[in-house]
């Protein structure tokens, strides 16, 4: 079991910036993905970004160019840089990850990871 530890989030203005931080404790794939879902209300969860443990990423088309995911060296610790933010990013974000049976894609459905942090409120004010 990985324990997932998110912190960031918070409100801000159209355009603004936040950053969004997950860390991963426990079992270590050695192969892994690790990736950040969102469910804004009234709407069903979708991926926004994805890493796998080669450092390959992927990205919804609704946050191409604005949101940036990165992993540390120690590649325990997954970051979300979220710029140019819009209201309709408003969600709860939540940080996953699980070892190579899931496919390291955003087209995977968050179900499929056995592993999830607690969710991080985002709220983009117009």
């Amino acid at each position: 079991q990985v324990h997932l530890v998110e912190s960031g989030g918070g409100s801000v203005q159209a355009g603004g910036s936040l950053r969004l931080s997950c860390g991963a404790n426990g079992v270590i794939y050695s192969s892994y993905c690790m990736a950040w879902y969102r469910q804004g209300p009234g709407e069903e969860r979708e991926g926004v970004a994805t890493i796998d443990s080669d450092g390959t990423t992927t990205y919804a088309d609704s946050v191409k160019g604005r949101f940036f995911i990165s992993q540390d060296d120690t590649q325990t610790e997954v970051d979300l840089e979220m710029n140019s933010l819009k209201p309709e990013d408003t969600a709860m974000y939540y940080c996953v990850t699980d070892g190579p049976r899931v496919a390291c894609t955003i087209q995977s459905s968050i179900d499929e990871f056995n592993n999830w942090g607690q969710g991080l409120q985002v709220t983009v004010s117009s």
